[in-house]
């Protein structure tokens, strides 16, 4: 048996939190963190490490002078141009935009994801495939990939997880 531990990456500045970032590079904001924060994670044993590529994962495994292993798999989806690094406010302004599309968490998606639900959950679940059943894991990434991770692990509908990961907060998955 093994341990997955989910780490979301530390706090962006504070004019992207509350915003659709998907690929942009977007650094972390030190200044946000509680360093209390990162004794925990600091404290723990892990057999592998993994990062998404992008610099928000890379830079809070940096924090706890942590070696680990970056795959672009572990991104965030791929959200469309006109979404990325806007507000659902700023989106409900767009000409693009139809209140249908809150119907359920599929049109939403198909609404704002340059990636289809399929080709994310794919590359996750490749990811995933390529992981021992027998080691203590850490995986540093983003809140979407997150959930899809829990989605495939758990074997629950991805439409049901109602997970609410805050920035550098843990998420424990045996399996």
């Amino acid at each position: 048996m093994a341990l997955i531990t989910l780490l979301r990456h530390a706090p962006l500045p504070k004019e992207y939190q509350k915003k659709y970032i998907g690929h942009s590079n977007i650094e972390i904001d030190i200044s946000l963190i509680d360093k209390s924060e990162l004794n925990t994670i600091n404290k723990k044993d892990y057999d592998l490490i993994y990062s998404s590529d992008l610099i928000r994962c890379t830079q809070t495994l940096d924090l706890f002078n942590l070696k680990y292993t970056t795959n672009k798999d572990l991104r965030e989806v791929k959200f469309k141009d006109e979404i990325e690094k806007k507000s659902f406010e700023q989106i409900e302004q767009l000409n693009s935009y139809k209140q249908k599309y809150l119907d359920n968490i599929y049109t939403w998606y198909d609404y704002i994801c340059e990636e289809s639900f399929t080709q994310f959950k794919n590359r996750i679940d490749s990811f995933l495939n390529t992981l021992p059943k027998d080691k203590n894991i850490l995986i540093c990434s983003h809140k979407g990939s997150i959930r899809m991770i829990y989605s495939i692990l758990k074997k629950e509908e991805f439409s049901s997880i109602n997970l609410k990961v805050d920035y550098l907060e843990e998420i424990h998955i045996t399996i």
